[in-house]
């Protein structure tokens, strides 16, 4: 599975699920069990890589303004949520975590950034076809994020740091 693969798969069963976030794991559990084991693996480290790859301060600080907080679990969720969202979102945060001001542009704190399902819909597809748990991916986990270091609580500093987003939902 290539790279627009995964995205397609991604993008279609969000636009099946409306944006409901636990839909969109349904539904993508449902996709990926129609694949070959090796895709979904395939489809599984893809996803992961992502995961990784938005371990960043400055994504961790745009979660924290848009969910009103974020703890260490709740950052996990959301880093579930922005890869659901699509290439374009995901790719556009890790550009400027502040353009999802305007790359999301129906957000509620109370029932979205939170996907924790979509980041285990491949463990269970890949159960379902193979009664086995998913192999361990071996893909190197940061200890910390990325980045340097942001004091989430420092409203002054946020707001400076992230205009566009604290101004929607700070």
């Amino acid at each position: 599975m290539d790279e627009t693969e995964f995205w397609e798969i991604v993008d279609s069963t969000r636009t099946a699920a409306d944006g409901d976030p636990d839909e969109h794991a349904d539904l993508l559990v449902e996709r990926l069990a129609t694949l070959d084991p090796d895709s979904v693996l395939d489809f599984a480290r893809h996803f992961e890589t992502r995961f990784i790859r938005a371990f960043r301060w400055d994504l961790w600080a745009a979660a924290d303004i848009m969910l009103g907080g974020a703890d260490d679990e709740s950052f996990d969720y959301f880093r579930c949520w922005l890869i659901g969202q699509g290439r374009h979102v995901f790719e556009g945060a890790l550009h400027s975590p502040d353009d999802l001001a305007f790359l999301v542009t129906d957000f509620d704190p109370e029932a979205d950034g939170e996907a924790e399902d979509l980041g285990y819909a491949a463990d269970e597809a890949y159960e379902q076809l193979t009664a086995v748990r998913l192999p361990d991916l071996a893909l190197p986990q940061p200890d910390q994020p990325e980045g340097e270091p942001l004091d989430l609580d420092d409203e002054r500093a946020m707001a400076e740091r992230f205009p566009q987003l604290w101004s929607r939902f700070g």
